[in-house]
């Protein structure tokens, strides 16, 4: 997915810091880390797909300071606050996408970050500095992705923009053929 390595590396993680990834499926995320992983004091990788935790288990079996955790991104919380929380396309797969925003922003300490990459379309009148997509792109694309799950909404940036103001935001799409549009948000508690 075009993006995630963006988003990582947009999230400045400090050695020390404690991360968690809301829907890290895999752990495909981790690799865009590098050799920053090793220096983190934690990370929580947070699914509740077991097959998708599995394939994870075998990816981070040599990593002591990650951990993998089967909850709900809109219930779980770390044992103390966080530096950073992140979503790389998974917010779109969330039934309850509000709750697991506010959970992340929740268990983040002041002056934590929070990040996200995901499918996007646009409201049909976005506003000032945003993009506008043509009506067939905002019908296509929610219809094309629905079929797997993936629940493609404006309203998912709305609500991130009004909860963190500090914030950067970056609107794209994919290379050619598909021009799917995405994405790319970090804000930051104050």
């Amino acid at each position: 997915m075009p993006g995630r390595r963006a988003l990582i590396e947009r999230l400045a993680v400090p050695a020390g810091a404690r991360v968690v990834d809301l829907g890290g499926g895999t752990g495909r995320n981790l690799a865009f880390f590098g050799p920053r992983l090793a220096e983190l004091e934690r990370f929580d990788l947070v699914d509740l797909c077991p097959a998708l935790l599995e394939q994870a288990r075998k990816r981070t079996a040599r990593l002591p300071n990650v951990y993998l955790v089967a909850a709900d991104a809109t219930t779980y919380r770390p044992a103390r606050p966080v530096d950073c929380v992140y979503f790389s396309y998974s917010l779109t797969m969330i039934p309850n996408w509000r709750a697991a925003l506010d959970n992340a922003l929740a268990m983040l300490r002041p002056g934590g970050t929070l990040g996200s990459v995901d499918f996007y379309v646009s409201e049909p009148r976005p506003g000032p500095g945003l993009v506008r997509y043509g009506r067939l792109t905002r019908w296509f694309w929610p219809h094309w992705f629905a079929h797997a799950g993936v629940h493609s909404n404006p309203a998912h940036l709305r609500y991130l923009r009004l909860r963190l103001s500090d914030h950067e935001l970056l609107e794209r799409r994919t290379a050619v053929p598909y021009l799917v549009p995405y994405y790319l948000y970090v804000g930051r508690l104050p």
